[in-house]
C-alpha cells in the first residue's frame, strides 16, 4: 500500500482543485481526501494498492487543474488511515 500526506503551495484554492482532485482519484482509484487548508494550501492524503496509479496521481498533483498554479508540493508526515474512497473534506 502506498500513502502519502501532501501540502500543496500555489495558486491553488478558488481553481477547482478539490473538485478535480476528487476526479483524477476516482479514475486511478486512489483513496483518501482533500481539503482547503485555512492558509491557502491544498492538503491531500493519498492510499493506493496500485503503483503505476498511485505515481500518476502523485505527478497530477504537481500540476493540478487547468487554472492552479502549483508553486510547492510538500511531504507531510502522516499515518496510514485505510479509506473506503476519495473524498472532498469542507
Amino acid at each position: 500500500m502506498n500513502f502519502i500526506a501532501l501540502k500543496i503551495t500555489g495558486k491553488v484554492q478558488r481553481v477547482w482543485f478539490r473538485q478535480s482532485t476528487l476526479k483524477k482519484a476516482e479514475e486511478l482509484d486512489i483513496k483518501g481526501i482533500v481539503m482547503n487548508m485555512p492558509d491557502g494550501t491544498v492538503y491531500i492524503e493519498a492510499e493506493s494498492d496500485n503503483d503505476s496509479n498511485y505515481n500518476v496521481f502523485l505527478s497530477w498533483c504537481n500540476e493540478g487543474p487547468d487554472d492552479a498554479i502549483v508553486e510547492k508540493v510538500e511531504k507531510i508526515p502522516s499515518v496510514k488511515k485505510g479509506y473506503k474512497k476519495f473524498q472532498v473534506v469542507y
